[in-house]
């Protein structure tokens, strides 16, 4: 086997909100770092010392410079580097299967300047069986072959953006590798930024640790939001079960209901695994109708929304409505599949002229149409005829959405958000007319 000159310990391959999370921490650890973008304004940004996402300041990105970090976008950076981490996305098509085609896009530029000895690591979420039947086959054009001229494993990102207590350093690392060696490689790399790491048989149980993972939650969100319909006609404080349920320290786990699921993994995730599972001729009807249950919520939302401006004596075609929060989580500028769109465009198909305010938005736009953003909270929440909080960041307090609010419909249970009283028993915010919970 060769032995290759190495100009750089690592490059990272796509540098969103995974990759430059990775890149930033291999950094810390004394690795000299490159980042690898087709996005030359992304690349720009970078070395000019400006962050685009949530999680890195620009303070962040100062100090991966002064370690030596540089992004491009000239894929020959991959000819001279000991190991490659792919990180790019893999969302869905428009038919809803899996789109690898910015992984493929990866391999191919990386088996042009592929070296012997080069470890290649997989990140990007996608179904069992991609790194062995999707991005070797595509590697080993190169004319090397996997597991004995180059090293190639899978590790599942696990970036939760705006998560102030974990982060690539404290969150424990699945890896699996090709090969046993491979594996080990792979392993001992991340050994040296990351505190825990947990070795997967192979890359296919490595693959599905993340879809498991995605799926649950999908799954059980789905049950607390259909939960939260009929909870409602039974004159059920879903809230406040879940408040009560939450205080047994074994066998439960607290989801909460919403106007849908957002994020880059919940919406996604569990179509590849139900997509990998069709072709294989079985229906996977947990993920199908957990996806069938979370869409609806829009509509679920928008027909609340009705109910409440006719109780009023409003139509809604003719009313205000306030739109509260449009990323996908709180306390973070990320709007990728947020449900806060879908609610949106519901409402503007009924007519309702639409306001927004978000913290950490300055301009939004629903079906190719601006939404006029206030800056005036305050009086924009006692002049709409309808406020919806859709995402609850924290400058949305109960207090603040209680009294100045002429009707509040809260999606995200800021007010019945419920706490262990004296003496065991669960107490809750008081509420008022025009006030309502999902």
């Amino acid at each position: 086997m060769g032995v290759s000159t190495y100009t750089s310990d690592l490059v990272v391959v796509g540098l969103g909100y995974v990759g430059l999370p990775l890149a930033h921490e291999a950094s810390r650890s004394g690795l000299k770092v490159t980042g690898l973008d087709v996005n030359q304004r992304v690349v720009d940004g970078l070395n000019a010392g400006r962050s685009h996402i949530d999680d890195l300041s620009e303070v962040d990105i100062a100090d991966m410079r002064a370690a030596g970090f540089t992004a491009t976008s000239d894929p020959s950076v991959l000819g001279s580097t000991q190991t490659i981490v792919v990180c790019v996305p893999t969302p869905l098509s428009e038919e809803g299967s899996p789109d690898l085609s910015a992984v493929t896009s990866a391999a191919e530029s990386i088996a042009a300047h592929l070296s012997p000895g080069t470890l290649v690591i997989l990140e990007s979420t996608t179904f069992p069986g991609t790194t062995d039947e999707v991005l070797r086959p595509i590697l080993e054009r190169s004319g090397l072959t996997a597991g004995r001229d180059f090293h190639l494993a899978f590790s599942p990102e696990r970036i939760d953006p705006g998560n102030p207590v974990f982060g690539v350093a404290n969150t424990p690392k699945v890896v699996g590798g090709y090969t046993e060696l491979c594996g080990e490689l792979a392993a001992a790399f991340y050994g040296k930024f990351v505190r825990t790491v947990v070795r997967a048989r192979g890359t296919r149980e490595a693959e599905m640790a993340k879809l498991l993972e995605n799926t649950y939650r999908h799954i059980n969100i789905a049950l607390v939001n259909e939960m939260a319909v009929f909870c409602r006609e039974l004159g059920v404080d879903l809230w406040d079960s879940i408040a009560c349920a939450a205080t047994k320290p074994f066998g439960f786990q607290a989801f909460y209901p919403g106007p849908g699921v957002g994020g880059h993994c919940i919406p996604i995730d569990p179509n590849y695994l139900s997509y990998k599972v069709k072709t294989l001729g079985y229906p996977f009807r947990f993920v199908e109708l957990a996806q069938e249950i979370n869409a609806r919520m829009p509509d679920y939302v928008l027909r609340r929304a009705q109910d409440m401006l006719n109780d009023a004596g409003l139509a809604l075609s003719r009313s205000t409505v306030l739109l509260l929060g449009v990323t996908y989580k709180a306390d973070i500028a990320d709007q990728r599949e947020s449900p806060a769109r879908p609610v949106a465009a519901k409402l503007a198909e009924k007519g309702a002229t639409l306001l927004f305010h978000d913290p950490h938005v300055s301009e939004w736009e629903v079906g190719g149409r601006p939404v006029k953003r206030v800056d005036d909270l305050e009086r924009a929440m006692a002049e709409a005829d309808l406020t919806i909080l859709l995402t609850d960041h924290r400058e949305y307090t109960a207090e603040l959405l209680l009294e100045r609010c002429r009707r509040l419909l809260d999606t995200r249970g800021v007010l019945p958000r419920t706490t262990p009283g004296t003496e065991g028993r669960i107490t809750s915010p008081v509420t008022r007319e025009g006030v309502e919970v999902l």
